[in-house]
């Protein structure tokens, strides 16, 4: 009697050991284990190209289709004629244009349809470099003692509070151009006509604004790339935005031409010498136009999103391009 009480107590634990999914031993050697037979089977669906341990492999995958833009078709379109000539004035790529991939995996920042001319440019600007801005520069760094290229450096800084500070009111930053106007008003006097800076000292921000960041700031974000003839890097909106600059340049209201041509000289070297910090990575570039194109405009675009945002933290570099004031051209307000 007490063999079959034991019975249906053996029974339950057999099922629950079956449940889950735990081997269960047999009645018969001591040793061998069998699968639990109530497991209950899982369907499989069958992945391309996947293979597993008890089945044969499946049929070949078919080949991946490439990736196209996502318009609701799955096809992209080629930019017409007249997207492309869209994008030439106001930035790119086309609007009917596939996004490519940089090598952040970022969408396309650089649009340089124009980079057979650009490049050609780009060589000229660099012979030119070459053969005569950086040896004066060098011998300018050799010969003329720090504390005086630093006080060259605060003067032309100082000369742009004017333009910085127009161009933030353009832009509705008005606490920023205050601060630029106590700025200029400190150097001017106490920095001894700019030569020193003790605005820095006393915390006041150093930004520095033009009226190419202006129109970005307005609107016109994205713009094709372009180099000038010793300008140097550009785009098509930052040459618009030279010709609202031209008239608030102090240097250039100078009626000496003796004074003028002398400023926008000293104004040249300083410029490149700021530049020689990036010269050895350019000499080692492997593609130097691309490298200078790129850098250019991934900074132009921080500047101009650091606009939009009307983030007031301190921007204590200087312009990456020669100013238009700093190159020798005929004064056209006469």
């Amino acid at each position: 009697m007490s063999l079959l009480r034991t019975l249906p107590l053996l029974a339950c634990v057999a099922v629950l050991a079956a449940c889950a999914g735990k081997p269960v031993r047999d009645a018969g050697p001591a040793d061998r284990l069998v699968s639990p037979a109530a497991t209950p089977e899982v369907a499989i669906v069958p992945v391309p190209g996947a293979q597993t341990a008890d089945t044969a492999p499946a049929s070949p995958a078919p080949a991946p289709s490439p990736v196209v833009a996502d318009t609701g078709t799955g096809q992209t379109a080629a930019p017409t004629d007249a997207e492309d000539d869209f994008a030439a004035l106001y930035g790119g790529p086309a609007p009917g244009a596939p996004a490519e991939s940089g090598a952040g995996g970022n969408a396309r920042s650089s649009y340089d349809p124009w980079e057979k001319y650009n490049r050609k440019v780009h060589h000229f600007n660099m012979v030119v470099d070459r053969a005569v801005a950086r040896p004066i520069a060098t011998a300018y760094v050799n010969v003329v003692p720090r504390f005086a290229r630093t006080g060259v450096t605060n003067f032309f800084s100082n000369l742009r509070s004017p333009l910085t500070l127009v161009n933030q009111l353009l832009q509705g930053h008005p606490d920023d151009a205050w601060d630029t106007l106590g700025r200029f008003l400190m150097n001017s006097t106490f920095g001894i006509g700019g030569l020193f800076d003790p605005a820095s000292k006393a915390m006041v921000p150093r930004r520095s604004e033009d009226f190419g960041q202006t129109l970005g700031a307005w609107g016109w974000r994205g713009s094709r790339y372009v180099e000038l003839p010793f300008f140097g890097p550009r785009t098509v909106r930052d040459v618009f935005g030279m010709a609202g600059d031209i008239p608030l340049s102090p240097v250039r209201t100078i009626e000496s031409d003796k004074v003028r041509i002398g400023l926008q000289g000293l104004q040249l070297v300083d410029m490149r010498v700021q530049l020689m910090a990036v010269d050895a990575l350019r000499d080692t570039a492997v593609d130097e136009y691309a490298l200078t194109r790129d850098a250019w405009l991934q900074r132009r675009n921080y500047q101009i999103e650091k606009d939009l945002r009307g983030a007031r933290q301190r921007d204590d570099e200087e312009q990456p391009t020669i100013p238009v004031d700093a190159m020798p051209m005929p004064d056209w307000g006469n």
